[in-house]
C-alpha cells in the first residue's frame, strides 16, 4: 500500500469486486488523481453544431453566386471615381498654375534719394552712420564753410559800396533836375540821370551776389530731402565733395511698394483696387495691400532698330510660347509687426478673391469650382472697367523747401545819414 491509499476513498459503486494487487491499486489511484486535476471539457451541443455548419454552407453558396457579379461592378465604379477625381484635380491644378491670379515673382520696391552737394568743398563733419534713420531736413554732413563765409562778407561790403554810390548819384541827379536852365544844361541832367540808373543796376547786382553767397553758405550743411534710412554709406571726414556728384543714398521710408510681375495669362483676373496679399520669403504673416496701377508697356526685343533704322524682327517662332510678365504695382496698406521692409526682397503676390456674390458653405464651394472649371475650358472672362483707360490715382505733389532770399534793403537803410541836406534846393541857401 502507498501513502495515498488510506486518504483515497472510492465510491461504493466503483469499488472493485475482486481484490486487486498493489500494482492495480496504484494504477486506480493515479487515474483518479489525473481526473481530479485535469480541466473539465464539455462537448458542444449537437443542435448548435448543426446551426454552425448550416451557416457556413449558406455563406459559401452566397460567395460563389454573388462574388462574380459584385467584384467587376465595384472595380469599374472605383476606377470611374478615381478617374473623375483625377480629372477634376488636373483641371483645378491647371487653373491654379495657369490662370489663377498669383505669382512668385514679386519684389519689394522703394524710391531712393541720391543726395549730392550743391557746392564743392572738403567735408569737415559727418553726422550720420550707415543704416541710420534720418528725418527730412536733418543735417547729413558739413562742408568747410570758410570760403563761403568770406564770399558773404565780401558781397556785403560790395553791397554797401554800391548802395553809397547809388545814394550819391541819385542825389546828384535830383539836384540837377531842380536847377534852372542857366545853372545846368539838359545834357548834364541826362548824364546824371543815366549815371544814377547805372548805379541802381550795379546795386541790385551786388544784392543778388550777396543772396547767392548766403545761399551757398547755407548749402555747406547738406540736409536730407526725405524720411528714410541711410544706405551703403562710404563717405568719411576729409573726403572732397564735388558739386552735383551724389555721395549719400537714402531710402524713402514713405515710398515702399510691391511690384508683382504677373503672367499675361493671369491679367484677366487682376483689377485696380483688388485686395492683395504679399508673403515675403522667411516670414509667415503676409503684407496686405491693393492694386494701385498696372503697367501699360513692357520692352519688346523685336522693336529694336536694326540697320537703316528698320525693325530687327527675330525670325524664330517656337511652338512653346512663354507668357510675358506685366508689372503690377501694389500699394501697401498694412505691414505686420516685426517685418522689416527691405527693397529687393522676394514676395509671393496673390489676388484675394473675396467672393462676396457667392453663397457660403457647400454651395459656395461648388460655385467656385464651377467658375474654375469654366475658366479652364472657356478662358477667364475680362471684367468691364477693371483697368480704366485713364488713371484715377491722384498722387500728391512732392516738393522741397527752397532757399528763401532775404528781403532787399534800400540804400538809405544800408547807409543811413549818408547824404544829409543834399535833397535841399540850392535856391534856399
Amino acid at each position: 500500500m502507498t501513502a495515498l491509499e488510506p486518504q483515497l476513498r472510492l465510491p461504493p459503486h466503483e469499488t472493485p469486486s475482486v481484490p486487486a494487487s498493489d500494482a492495480d491499486t496504484s494504477q486506480v489511484v493515479r487515474s483518479r488523481v489525473a481526473e481530479a486535476v485535469a480541466p473539465v471539457h464539455r462537448p458542444a451541443k449537437p443542435q448548435r453544431r448543426r446551426y454552425l455548419l448550416l451557416g457556413r454552407q449558406i455563406a459559401r453558396a452566397m460567395r460563389r453566386r454573388v462574388a462574380p457579379l459584385v467584384k467587376p461592378t465595384a472595380k469599374r465604379l472605383a476606377t470611374l471615381v478615381i478617374m473623375l477625381v483625377a480629372a477634376v484635380m488636373a483641371l483645378v491644378t491647371w487653373d491654379y498654375y495657369v490662370t489663377a491670379p498669383w505669382t512668385r515673382d514679386g519684389r519689394v520696391r522703394v524710391q531712393v534719394a541720391s543726395v549730392a552737394p550743391q557746392v564743392s568743398g572738403r567735408i569737415v563733419e559727418v553726422r550720420i552712420a550707415d543704416n541710420q534713420f534720418v528725418r527730412k531736413g536733418d543735417v547729413l554732413y558739413v562742408i568747410d564753410p570758410f570760403d563761403f563765409e568770406v564770399a558773404v562778407r565780401s558781397s556785403k561790403a560790395l553791397v554797401e559800396q554800391r548802395a553809397a554810390d547809388l545814394q550819391v548819384k541819385q542825389v546828384q541827379s535830383e539836384r540837377r533836375q531842380h536847377l534852372s536852365s542857366i545853372a545846368t544844361s539838359a545834357e548834364e541832367q541826362q548824364v546824371f540821370a543815366g549815371t544814377a540808373v547805372q548805379a541802381d543796376a550795379a546795386f541790385k547786382a551786388a544784392q543778388q551776389q550777396l543772396a547767392q553767397a548766403e545761399v551757398n553758405l547755407q548749402r555747406t550743411q547738406v540736409r536730407s530731402p526725405v524720411n528714410g534710412y541711410v544706405t551703403n554709406l562710404l563717405m568719411r571726414v576729409g573726403d572732397f565733395a564735388h558739386e552735383g556728384t551724389a555721395n549719400v543714398s537714402i531710402t524713402d521710408s514713405d515710398s515702399y511698394w510691391v511690384d508683382g510681375y504677373f503672367e499675361e495669362t493671369k491679367m484677366a483676373r487682376v483689377c485696380i483696387g483688388d485686395r492683395i496679399e504679399a508673403k515675403l520669403m522667411g516670414y509667415a504673416q503676409p503684407i496686405t495691400g491693393h492694386v494701385a496701377t498696372v503697367t501699360r508697356g513692357i520692352g519688346v526685343s523685336n522693336a529694336a532698330a536694326g540697320v537703316q533704322g528698320l525693325p530687327n524682327v527675330d525670325p524664330i517662332y517656337t511652338w512653346v510660347r512663354l507668357a510675358q510678365r506685366v508689372p503690377v504695382r501694389v500699394a501697401i496698406d498694412n505691414v505686420p509687426p516685426g517685418i522689416p521692409l527691405v527693397a529687393g526682397m522676394t514676395a509671393t503676390v496673390t489676388v484675394i478673391d473675396l467672393g462676396t456674390d457667392r453663397p457660403s458653405g457647400a454651395q459656395g464651394l461648388i460655385a467656385a469650382l464651377e467658375a474654375r472649371l469654366s475658366d479652364v475650358l472657356n478662358g477667364p472672362a475680362a471684367r468691364v472697367g477693371c483697368i480704366p483707360a485713364i488713371s484715377t490715382v491722384h498722387v500728391p505733389a512732392q516738393s522741397l523747401s527752397a532757399e528763401q532770399e532775404a528781403p532787399d534793403l534800400s540804400p538809405a537803410q544800408i547807409n543811413p545819414g549818408l547824404t544829409p541836406g543834399m535833397n535841399n534846393s540850392p535856391r534856399n541857401h
